[in-house]
Parts: C-alpha cells; structure tokens; sequence
C-alpha cells in the first residue's frame, strides 16, 4: 500500500522502547544483494534480543521480490523491520502472546554520483558514547542519530567514532584505513556492526591480493592514515579525504581519494556486475 496509508498500533513496542531490528538490503537490476547474508544478519539480531523471526529465509526472499516488482526502478534499497509487536499495556519486560510487527519498504537507492567518488567527502570524529551491544542490528538508533548529526552540524557526511582511543565504526558505516599500501580494519566485536559491505570488501582484498590486517586501530593511525574509507550498502566504498578540516593523507594524494580505495572501489563494481549476471 502506498506508504501514507501505512499504519502501526501506538502501543507497539518499537515504537514505545525501540525494541526490534531492521536490515537495508540494496537491489540492483530488480535483483537483492546479498540477500542471504542480510538475512542470515538479521536472524542474528533477532536471536540477540530474543525475538523469534516471523518467517522463513523463502518466505523473505518471496516478500522482498514482491516489493521489488511493486515499486519503480531498477536500483533500490528495501528496508525491513520487525518489532516484538503491539501490548495492551506499556512494560518493560516482554509480553506474552503478542505477533512480531513487520513493515518493510522500498526507496529509490541512491550511491554516491561520480564528482564526489572523485573529491571524496569529509568526516569528523567522536567520542562513541553509543550502548555495549553494537553488532544487533537495533532500532534503538538515538545515539547514532546524535552523532550523525554532529556530522551534518559541521557540513560533513559522517562521524567516525573513537571508543577508548581505538577506532570502531562511523555512526552508519563501516571504517577502513589503509597505511603503507596495508588495508586495515577493526575486528569484529560488540562495538562494531558487521557490515555486508565490509564483508566483500575483505573477500575482494584477499582475492586480489591485497595485504589485509584485521585488528585493533589506534586513534594515531586513523589520523596519520594514508587513506580512510567509509563503507556501507548504500555508500558503497567512498574515500573520506577530510577528517576534522585536516586532509587525509600525503602527496600526491593528500585530501584526495587513494589509489587503494579506487582500485576497491572498480573490484566492488565489478563484482557485483557477476554476481546480479549469475543470479539472472
């Protein structure tokens, strides 16, 4: 139905405590992405916080083609969203005998246009003040809300967040930096969503050949980077060429986008050009 027409019970629990996830799946040539790592990333979030997923992975599968084929373009970017559902009453623990609320919709998707690919985009840092269990795919995002906006307050694209002087992610993104022609990038632990993106990232690096180290990332080696990268499904890999007004990097591409993050950026494409041709 047209989205206007869409309606949630006031007494939901997402909306009432935030207490359900959400997954943004990217479509290309009416086709989804990686769809069985989003869902098997979703049936993790759900396990987390003790929710039972409402549907097989064939009957998503299913439900997404449908909203693929309902809405216009070829490229999109399909939101899902289950909550615990809608109580008589409002409280905190959870409710017995209530349905899981599903909404999902489709957007236009829209990547990153070439002029800023070729400028990159600029960032600011943070102090990561967000809760202990990062890697759920929650929709409790007030606290990424804050700190996006940060970036926005300062004419910036993203804030790339610091937790104890280590690097963990951006507010919506994945972070990589590249030192010494080394791709670096954080472990996966509680702090950090484990992006689909950054997945293929890694699987492109190590098939290429690319040096790879994924470990722990000091506060001094994002800033004294050679190149840094945000990474999600909507923005693709786009470079981050200034961090909190410094350029990033050194001559000849200081402030500018890196040749590591350029040539990623080809492999990406081209991947996903064979993967939507071995799903035709």
């Amino acid at each position: 139905m047209p989205i206007a027409e869409a309606t949630v019970s006031v007494m939901d629990r997402g909306f009432l405590f935030g207490d359900g996830v959400y997954e943004v799946i990217p479509v290309y040539s009416q086709r989804a992405f990686r769809l069985p790592e989003h869902l098997q990333r979703l049936q993790n979030s759900l396990d987390a916080i003790r929710l039972i997923n409402p549907k097989t992975n064939l009957e998503w599968s299913q439900l997404i083609a449908e909203m693929i084929a309902l809405n216009k373009g070829d490229d999109q970017s399909v939101y899902l969203q289950i909550t615990r559902g809608a109580d008589s009453k409002r409280n905190h623990a959870f409710p017995e005998h209530v349905f899981p609320t599903v909404f999902m919709m489709s957007e236009p998707l829209v990547t990153p246009s070439a002029a800023l690919r070729e400028s990159g985009v600029a960032a600011v840092t943070a102090m990561d003040n967000r809760w202990l269990r990062c890697d759920i795919k929650s929709t409790s995002l007030l606290a990424n809300c804050l700190l996006r906006q940060q970036a926005v307050d300062a004419g910036c694209v993203e804030t790339i967040l610091l937790r104890e002087g280590q690097l963990s992610e951006g507010a919506a993104s994945n972070i990589f930096v590249v030192k010494n022609g080394v791709l670096l990038a954080p472990q996966k632990n509680n702090f950090v969503l484990p992006g689909i993106t950054y997945d293929v990232v890694l699987e492109l690096a190590e098939q290429h050949g690319l040096t790879v180290e994924v470990r722990t990332i000091s506060e001094e080696e994002l800033r004294t980077a050679d190149e840094v990268w945000m990474t999600s499904s909507t923005k693709e890999v786009l470079a981050i060429t200034l961090l909190d007004g410094q350029p990033v990097g050194a001559e000849p591409y200081r402030g500018r986008p890196g040749p590591v993050g350029a040539q990623m950026y080809t492999w990406y494409q081209n991947f996903k050009t064979e993967v939507m041709r071995s799903d035709a």
